[in-house]
């Protein structure tokens, strides 16, 4: 059985998750006002709704009425039958009036929820995009969507139908105790006596259902993940038959789910039962005991009437809160996944004097420059070069040698562990983010495309352009004349990806997206590995066109692209071994010129058909 301080935590979460939401509950201020006032007549209405009774009882059924209404003396003087009449019409005019108020809250917190867990939703969406590329390359997109969509929803949900109602009820039954105690002391002392009892229960069941809520969760999230990442590698998973793998995978995730969430069913029903009993034991005793008052005339039958009556309705928060502690539980789980999201502090800001970057000429330079992604593991070390306004730099290497890495940092995807990167003679990190990335335009070897269509794909790249640019844009990248065959032209929308189109095509639009920019600084991260020679040309035209004017950094391993660059920089394991010109690296006889060499013999072999 769990310790005692291990059975108190969903209150606290949720407690913890009212705060965190506070300040946009507080902008619902007027809506919460009007809903609480609503909530606090239907309070009222619900305790007066059982006093017509006590006088049909008391007054009309009992045999001897003298001075069983003594709270009520004037009631004594009316005829029987008026007494009757106004008894029917108020339990009528209260029952009515209850169900408007009551309707009434529960739509202005319905509204109160729906609008606050919206805007949370959109903050969360907001916040994961400016997290850090380390937080998302150790993440699993399947449950940052399952955070945003499922999570938010869950909580949207759960809030309206269950923690409002027990919020209600909780106010109700403050009342209720009260009027118990004014009617007799001692039968309210007696329900009282029951509630250790049912505190005891229900905490003890309710953390259990929590543990196997929130385990659930994280079960439902990892679910998500495998859909997500073979739905996005599906042509992988098919060329290499892994669906069965998958699947197998996919299938164990969703049996241990299945038997998390019977779990919580069988919990949540043995604790609706086990209230149940408890709630039938306490109705009894105090049946028994004002049973008793009453045959002693201490006690009138309206006042154990209506009594029970509140008893009844005192114990159905206790009820209901045995009902929704599932659902409770879930929210707290799906409340601390989000809260835990939010508490996700970016490791690139900006700092608090960053400045809006001047238009920039394109003077950049690495001085003393490291790197870690892991700690004890440089990926960059002690790189220094500068480059000039418009001159084309080629950074070349093996697979892993860090060039990638450079332009990461120039786009302050990441922060250098050591060193400092200067733009225009100062330090990029002394910009804001949006400005500094609004004049660097970036084409990489798997341009993503979204499912948009294509004047939407080129837009992006300037979201405040007009159709004359983003058609000069494509133009400037050889995708005019394909876009026109494509169905509906520049108003196709592209699939997921950029799927329905070639890999040349794909890219051709990703540099009509560069393009739109204008951007002073380019970064052409292996823009033509894997396309055949045919596209490969066309995209070489249309970059050569796009650098125009522009301090390009030209990512390759095919080291032909390099021989016209204004500087070449050659690295190996994050350290920049050699750097000049072509025909300077090549009279150097170093690394760069034995890969020159090395490429030259390879391509006259494939070319002569050796292979």
């Amino acid at each position: 059985m769990p310790r005692p301080q291990k059975l108190k935590e969903t209150i606290p979460s949720l407690w913890r998750i009212f705060r965190r939401f506070y300040p946009y509950i507080r902008k619902q201020q007027k809506l919460v006002i009007m809903s609480m006032t609503a909530l606090f007549f239907e309070i009222g209405l619900r305790l007066l709704e059982p006093l017509p009774l006590k006088f049909v009882f008391d007054e009309i059924f009992a045999e001897q009425t003298s001075g069983t209404l003594n709270n009520f003396p004037y009631v004594e003087t009316l005829d029987t039958r008026i007494l009757l009449m106004a008894s029917a019409i108020a339990l009528f005019l209260i029952t009515a009036l209850r169900g408007l108020a009551a309707y009434w809250n529960t739509v202005g917190f319905a509204l109160v929820g729906n609008r606050v867990l919206t805007e949370v939703r959109s903050v969360l969406y907001c916040h994961l995009q400016t997290l850090s590329l380390s937080f998302h390359n150790s993440s699993r997109g399947g449950d940052l969507t399952l955070r945003v969509i499922s999570d938010v929803g869950l909580l949207q949900e759960i809030t309206v139908t269950a923690l409002l109602p027990l919020l209600a009820n909780c106010f109700i039954v403050i009342g209720m105790v009260g009027i118990m105690f004014w009617l007799n002391i001692q039968l309210a002392l007696l329900t009282l006596a029951m509630i250790p009892l049912f505190w005891f229960v229900t905490i003890r069941l309710s953390s259990r259902i929590r543990k196997v809520s929130k385990q659930q969760r994280r079960r439902e999230g990892a679910m998500a993940s495998t859909t997500a990442e073979s739905m996005n590698a599906i042509k992988i998973v098919q060329a290499l038959s892994l669906e069965d793998q998958f699947a197998s995978v996919f299938t164990g995730q969703n049996k241990k789910n299945l038997k998390d969430g019977v779990k919580a069913k069988r919990l949540a029903a043995n604790l609706e039962r086990t209230v149940d009993v408890l709630i039938g034991l306490g109705t009894s005793l105090v049946l028994w005991r004002g049973a008793e008052l009453v045959l002693n005339n201490a006690l009138t039958p309206g006042d154990l009437l209506i009594f029970l009556s509140y008893l009844k309705n005192a114990f159905k928060p206790v009820r209901d809160f045995a009902k929704y502690t599932g659902r409770l539980a879930k929210a707290s789980a799906a409340g601390d996944r989000i809260i835990d999201l939010l508490d996700q502090t970016p490791e690139v800001y900006d700092l608090p004097d960053a400045m809006v970057a001047h238009p920039f000429e394109g003077i950049v330079q690495f001085k003393d420059v490291g790197f870690e992604y892991d700690s004890g593991h440089p990926a960059l070390q002690n790189i220094d070069f500068a480059v000039q306004p418009g001159q084309k730099v080629a950074i070349v290497g093996h697979s892993g040698s860090g060039k990638s890495t450079l332009a990461n940092l120039m786009l302050r995807l990441y922060d250098p562990s050591q060193g400092s990167i200067i733009i225009d003679g100062q330090d990029i990190r002394s910009y804001t983010l949006q400005s500094l990335r609004a004049q660097i335009s970036v084409v990489l070897q798997d341009s993503v495309l979204f499912a948009a269509s294509v004047w939407d794909n080129i837009a992006y790249g300037c979201p405040n352009s007009t159709e004359v640019e983003a058609i000069a844009a494509a133009k400037l990248a050889n995708a005019h004349d394909f876009i026109l065959n494509l169905p509906q032209g520049y108003d196709t929308v592209l699939g997921e990806r950029g799927v329905t189109l070639s890999g040349g095509q794909r890219q051709r639009i990703a540099i009509a997206r560069a393009a739109i920019r204008q951007a002073p600084i380019l970064i052409l991260d292996e823009p033509t590995t894997g396309l055949d020679k045919g596209n490969e040309q066309e995209v070489l035209d249309a970059l050569q066109k796009l650098a125009q004017g522009c301090t390009t950094f030209l990512i390759v391993h095919d080291l032909e692209l390099a021989v016209r660059a204004d500087l070449v920089l050659y690295m190996e394991k994050g350290q920049l071994l050699e750097r000049g010109t072509h025909d300077q690296l090549m009279k150097l006889n170093g690394r760069y010129a034995t890969l020159y060499g090395l490429q030259a013999k390879e391509s006259h072999q494939l070319q002569g058909g050796t292979y």
